[in-house]
Parts: C-alpha cells; structure tokens; sequence
C-alpha cells in the first residue's frame, strides 16, 4: 500500500508539472530527484539532469584552469623549441603570449604545428605565425552562455580576464561538459590525489609551486599574506625578484626555499628545509 502511495504522490507531482511551472529550481530539482527515487530516471541521469540546471547558475570563474597551471608559449619561439613542452604536456590547444605587450594574443593547435614540424625547411618558422585569434570571456560569464558560444563558433578554449583585462586564467569546452557529465579522464590527466606538500623526513619536504597560501601556511604555521599572493610559487618569484633556476635559494620565516624546478616563467616545485620538525 505504502508504494502504491508512493507512486501516486509521484504521478500527481507529474500532474502538476504539466499543468504549471516549478515554484523555483529547488521545486523542479525535487521532483527530478523523486523521478530518480520511483526508478524512472537513474543516478547517472539525475546527475546530469543536476549539471545542466547548474551551469546556468554558475560563471567562467567557478570552472576555468587558473593562470598559475596554465602552459603559455612565447609568440617569438620556434617550433622546434615549443616541440618538447608540447609533448610533455599533451594538450591539443595552447595560449600563445605576445612577446611585446605581455598579453594572450592567440591559440596554437598542436595539429597546425605538425604540419610544419616534419618540413626541415620550417625548423625556425615562430610559431607566431601559426596561431589562431583567442577568444576573450570575463570571469563573471555564465557558463550556460559561454557553451552556447563554443558550440556556435565551434570553438574549444577562451582565455579568461579579469575586470581590469589582465588575463585569469582559460577555460575549456571540456572544463564545461565536465560540469554536465562530470569528470572526463584521460591518460595525460596529472593524479590529482598526489599531495601539494610531501614529506621526506622530519625537516625536509617537497612543495608543488602551485600549492594555495593559506595551505602553505597551515602546514607550516607560517604568515605570509594569501591576499597578496594565491601560491608559494608567486611568493618566491617576488621575493626573488626574477625567474630564478633549479638550486637558487632563499630564506624566509625561518625555513630554506630552494629551487628544485622550473623555466624561464614559472617556478613548479621546491624543496623546503626546517631547522626543526614540523
């Protein structure tokens, strides 16, 4: 009796439905979840169902890559040299930064390099020359909008700025679905379940560059100012006061910052040194 309650509670909110429109989201979500209770939908389904009525409530600034992880390429540089970042990163579409203004100018595509890679008689073609237009989006775009854009233009990446035009960060056609279908894996995606901070002994630890400040200073009941800089990486580069390379060091709060890795714009990884156990 209890389930034949059940479903005609189910068909009436059907009824309804036909008849008016939710209230509000939190009344449509409700009777999507109660589809999902009566086995007329399943989980998977639900959670797209969710997806899609999310994207419409969220903006570019909830999903996009941060500038900090993207991989930039510099406008003046060959394809030879662009060769190996490419390969290791394996991303299909990379940021080109204009080597003059300092500013997101354009996309390579990977396959547009290939095409000039194996002709020895472009070996120092700049890859300038290769790019395509980049696609502008603010931060307090509607997602919903912004993947009606790419499927019009038929397009697959934006860089992202912020309200005074300096570039954020980009988003991706991959970074919207994802928000729909959830998280799509491939075999280039980095764990994301390896730690910012890993600890090798009792004073020595490895840190991702890319590790948040406030993190940085809970675990090692430090200070520094999170307004001022998002990641220990964008720390060490001002105190340094250039692009410094692997074996640089410098001291700060009582512990030892030495370089472990980077290139010529960023610093990726770092190994921190204590006087005492942490």
């Amino acid at each position: 009796m209890q389930d034949d309650a059940e479903q005609k509670n189910w068909l009436d909110k059907l009824s309804d439905m036909g008849l008016r429109e939710p209230k509000d989201l939190a009344e449509l979500i409700a009777v999507i979840k109660g589809a999902k209770n009566n086995h007329i939908i399943n989980t998977d389904a639900l959670n797209m169902i969710e997806g899609v009525i999310s994207i419409s409530e969220k903006q570019v600034r909830d999903v996009m890559i941060p500038r900090p992880k993207m991989v930039i390429l510099d406008s003046i540089s060959t394809a030879q040299q662009v060769l190996p970042t490419i390969t290791e990163s394996g991303h299909s579409r990379f940021p080109v930064l204009d080597h003059q203004s300092e500013k997101i100018t354009g996309i390579l595509l990977a396959k547009d390099l290939l095409k000039v890679i194996t002709d020895s008689s472009k070996d120092n073609i700049q890859i300038q020359r290769l790019t395509r237009p980049a696609k502008m989006v603010p931060e307090s775009k509607r997602l919903d909008i912004l993947l009606n854009e790419f499927r019009e233009n038929r397009l697959h990446m934006a860089i992202v700025i912020d309200e005074y035009g300096r570039t954020a960060g980009l988003v991706t056609l991959e970074d919207l679905l994802e928000e729909i279908v959830g998280e799509i894996a491939d075999e280039f995606d980095q764990d994301d379940a390896t730690p910012f901070i890993q600890q090798k002994d009792k004073t020595l630890f490895m840190v991702d560059a890319l590790t948040p400040m406030e993190d940085f200073n809970e675990y090692f009941h430090t200070t520094f100012s999170h307004e001022d800089f998002d990641t220990i990486g964008g720390l060490l580069l001002k105190k340094f006061n250039h692009i410094p390379k692997k074996g640089e060091h410098i001291k700060l709060a009582g512990l030892q910052f030495t370089i472990v890795n980077a290139n010529s714009r960023v610093i990726k990884e770092i190994k921190v040194q204590s006087n005492e156990a942490i």
